[in-house]
């Protein structure tokens, strides 16, 4: 559904894909990314403590929820004209194997510039359970004139 900057109100929801974590999207992941950290591909050395962490088997990477948020984002903007033009995200909690994460956005705030309209979205990605597992958030440009940049 395209939205217009001047119908969008504080409190509207965005919802973006779910996706269903497996240890071969974990390995896709790290070979688009080239983080081969064992953390997302050893559960032997997975078993071993991070300081008070003990996380009992491989990870996904956070930067995934990253991208999840990315492209939720970018679905919701692009229709709409607008830009997706900054993104900051905080790991909460571990996606492993097996879980299905979701992100969804809230519009917290509108702002007119001289120059441009802005819209600031918090964002979550929350796991099958409700768990958040990420929080962050974006900040979308719809701009007055594209030709005019």
């Amino acid at each position: 559904m395209t939205t217009t900057f001047e119908k969008l109100r504080a409190g509207d929801a965005i919802d973006g894909p779910a996706f269903a974590v497996s240890r071969e999207s974990i390995r896709l992941f790290c070979d688009a990314s080239l983080d081969y950290n064992p953390l997302h591909l050893d559960d032997e050395y997975m078993k071993g403590s991070f300081g008070k962490t003990n996380f009992g088997g491989i990870i996904m990477h956070g930067m995934n929820n990253f991208g999840l948020i990315s492209r939720m984002i970018t679905d919701w903007a692009y229709p709409a004209g607008a830009i997706h033009r900054r993104l900051e995200t905080r790991w909460v909690k571990p996606v492993r194997p097996g879980d299905t994460i979701q992100p969804a956005g809230i519009i917290k705030a509108k702002q007119v510039t001289e120059k441009s309209r802005w819209v600031l979205i918090d964002v979550v990605v929350k796991n099958q359970t409700g768990e958040k597992v990420a929080t962050g958030e974006a900040l979308v440009e719809f701009p007055r004139d594209l030709f005019c940049q």
